[in-house]
Parts: structure tokens; C-alpha cells; sequence
């Protein structure tokens, strides 16, 4: 959603630039959820770009991808 608030703000005209703040707390839910989706989006884009990233993934990093909690080093 944020992302997406962000963009807004460019399509409908304004020509100064945007910054984002979004403090999030160390050990908590919130924090996991931004590292899983950091996760997902490095993975959507080197399969989107033709990378050969994707099928380096063992099927134990793609689980944790998909799970809560996904482990730092995929």
C-alpha cells in the first residue's frame, strides 16, 4: 500500500520529490513481515528480469519464502 501511495503522488503531478518514513521496531511481526517481502520482491524481480536466480532456490528456501519466519539467507 505504501508503495502504491508513493506512486500516487508522482502520477498526479507533483514534481518535488517524495520520502517515506516508515520506523519499524527490532524483533517484531511487522519487522519479519518487511523482511519476507523484501525476500519475495528480490525473487519476483530476478525471475522477471531472466536472471537465473529462480531456480537456484532449494525447495526448503522456497517454502520458507511461504512461510512465516523465512530464514535471512535466501
Amino acid at each position: 500500500m505504501e508503495d502504491e501511495a508513493t506512486d500516487r503522488a508522482h502520477r498526479i503531478g507533483q514534481t518535488r520529490s517524495v520520502t517515506v518514513s516508515r520506523p519499524v521496531s527490532e524483533g517484531t511481526l511487522e519487522e519479519a513481515i518487511l523482511a519476507l517481502h523484501a525476500q519475495k520482491r528480490e525473487l519476483a524481480d530476478s525471475l522477471l528480469s531472466g536472471a537465473d536466480g529462480g531456480a537456484a532456490l532449494s525447495l526448503e528456501q522456497l517454502l520458507a519464502l511461504l512461510r512465516f519466519g523465512a530464514t535471512e539467507d535466501v
